[in-house]
């Protein structure tokens, strides 16, 4: 960045206090008073959304959805997904060429791409800077995305940490740069979609070397991120919403609402009720509140969506749905270090996936039994499901309590002598709570007392990276679409709660199946090329790490989630594809 731009933007933060420079806008929900823009020509409009609690507005620091949903509309990165696909797009990238061993990547940026505020247009060396932080700074929780599975060139020390400065990341001129792979790597398109990898000014910030920072870290983070997305921020307050108003600079097609906002709200009953007062406008329904004979799906498009209607509902409206197979695994982790593995085991023979699937999630959804999602598992459903059928070694689709009390029993436990561990969920999740009920009742007749306790969100990932949690639930939401994206989750060196940021929290280690979970990972990452060979080596690897968790019990795959959403005839929006709600973008969106 030059020293002209650098003055540029002290200047603007100076003169505004470091606050974003746009004029909050109200929101008007539906059937209330309509504005002039909706009342001439159907545009504008706030669109009223619900999210959970948020962590971060900062693309490197969020692992969390509700942080990403907001993120998605605010920084945008070189590709990203179109609504309803899993295969990549140009964003700010306007064309790019690969070497022909596809280690090379030079992208050329769009010109005129212009950030919020007054931070100037989009170079670069802004995605120098940008991937720098992912890589070098102590806020980045995604460091592993750019250095070891994308594993763009760099130096590391004695003991093997990034040496700041090194990445192979740079920028030719203003509007082309360059990256250089350590080799081939598959997935480097769909992992640039990814908000981590999103374009920030260079220097806002001083985490990294050789830059003070034009502000201060928490004030980018919670009440004044700058990006180059559709929507600009305007305020964040916690535990109550968030909202975005519409970038008129946008490098893009301009947005067709004045903002969007997020109505903060955990509880499923407060969720459902603002719902049905029509306070929002596009929304889950809560399993408790969800009546699957109300869905009446009129067709079936070329990419498996349910479209049709749902209701009537409690306020009497027939609302439009939409039902999509996202990529998805929710599951229960287990501490190895703190659970020991005959329980594990009793835990896998008594769990019914599709029990739970049925009589707790209202069929919304599908029984788990790989982490790997069907839609990109190795051959595909077909063969998720033959593979499952065949070789799940706890009962498929049915309870073995027998088994698991044997287990127990021949571990030295009995009536008089019960096993004991703490079931850690997150606040707010019903359908967990009756899981957990289920799985624990079932455990009581194989000597097990699971007791269960909740947690907020932000506690039970914190406490995770601590590992101070013995059993726990949460899922995990496609990064990039293939199995490496789950199954690093499953990488034993990554589970080890005494490192830095562990992916998940399990501890495991010191097995045959923990070895072999690790020569498969490692087997992977040595064939990382878009090759069909390099394909069928990490194909045999994903069954290998998922057969290994299958011995250790160390995630215990419950279901794969539908992601459904609902919304009244005032709004009309794109549907959204494999990638989820958290990649969806809104500026094409319009509210009558």
């Amino acid at each position: 960045m030059s020293e002209k731009s650098n003055m540029s933007r002290r200047s603007f933060l100076k003169a505004t206090g470091g606050t974003a420079s746009a004029v909050a806008i109200t929101g008007t929900a539906a059937g209330q008073e309509t504005t002039t823009a909706q009342q001439e020509g159907g545009k504008g409009g706030t669109l009223n959304l619900i999210n959970a609690t948020m962590s971060t507005l900062d693309p490197i620091k969020a692992t969390d959805t509700a942080s990403g949903v907001v993120i998605q509309q605010i920084f945008d990165a070189l590709m990203n997904y179109p609504d309803g696909e899993i295969e990549v797009e140009n964003l700010l990238a306007e064309s790019f060429e690969t070497s022909d061993d596809f280690t090379t990547y030079t992208f050329n940026i769009k010109q005129g791409a212009q950030y919020h505020g007054d931070f100037g247009e989009v170079t670069a060396q802004d995605f120098v800077y940008s991937w720098e932080r992912l890589a070098a700074s102590d806020e980045s929780r995604r460091a592993y995305f750019i250095l070891s599975s994308i594993g763009i060139q760099h130096e590391t020390d004695d003991e093997g940490n990034y040496q700041p400065g090194t990445l192979a990341v740079e920028a030719v001129d203003d509007y082309t740069l360059r990256m250089t792979l350590e080799e081939p790597f598959h997935a480097t398109l769909p992992m640039l979609a990814y908000t981590s990898f999103a374009a920030l000014p260079e220097g806002i910030l001083g985490d990294i070397e050789g830059y003070d920072g034009e502000m201060e870290y928490e004030e980018f983070a919670t009440s004044n991120p700058i990006g180059a997305g559709p929507f600009q921020f305007e305020t964040w307050q916690s535990n109550d919403e968030a909202e975005v108003s519409r970038f008129d600079d946008y490098h893009g097609e301009t947005p067709q609402l004045d903002a969007v906002n997020w109505r903060i709200i955990e509880d499923d009953n407060a969720r459902y009720t603002y719902a049905m007062n029509r306070n929002a406008d596009y929304f889950p329904i809560p399993t408790p509140f969800y009546d699957p004979n109300k869905v009446s799906v009129e067709n079936t498009d070329d990419l498996g969506r349910d479209v049709g209607t749902y209701g009537p509902v409690r306020n009497g409206e027939t609302l439009n749905y939409l039902g999509v197979a996202t990529i998805n695994a929710f599951y229960i982790g287990f501490n190895t270090a703190q659970v020991e593995k005959p329980a594990r085991v009793a835990a896998a023979y008594a769990m019914n996936q599709q029990q739970v699937i049925e009589q707790i999630f209202k069929g919304r959804g599908e029984a788990a039994y790989h982490f790997t999602p069907p839609n990109i598992y190795p051959g595909g459903p077909d063969a998720y499901d033959q593979h499952a059928q065949q070789n799940y070694p706890y009962g498929y689709n049915e309870t073995q309590l027998q088994q698991a009390r044997q287990v127990m029993e021949e571990a030295g436990y009995g009536p008089n002598n019960q096993y004991q561990f703490t079931f850690t969920i997150y606040e707010g999740s019903d359908t967990w709570q009756q899981t957990g009920q289920l799985l624990r009742d079932q455990l009581a007749s194989a000597h097990i007392q699971m007791n269960i306790e909740t947690a907020p969100f932000s506690t039970l990932l914190q406490r995770g990276r601590e590992g101070n949690l013995q059993a726990y639930s949460l899922g995990w939401i496609m990064d990039w679409p293939a199995p490496d994206n789950f199954l690093q989750l499953l990488n034993p060196p990554q589970t080890d709660t005494s490192q830095d940021a562990p992916i998940s929290y399990v501890n495991w280690s010191g097995t045959e199946a923990a070895q072999q979970a690790t020569s498969a990972y490692e087997q992977i990452q040595d064939n990382p090329a878009p090759t069909d060979e390099a394909e069928q080596a990490r194909n045999e690897s994903y069954v290998q790490i998922e057969e290994a968790n299958w011995e250790d019990v160390v995630f215990l795959p419950v279901y794969h989630r539908t992601d459904e959403r609902f919304w009244y005839d005032n709004v009309d929006i794109e549907k959204f594809g494999g990638a989820g709600t958290s990649r969806q973008m809104y500026d094409t969106t319009e509210m009558e």
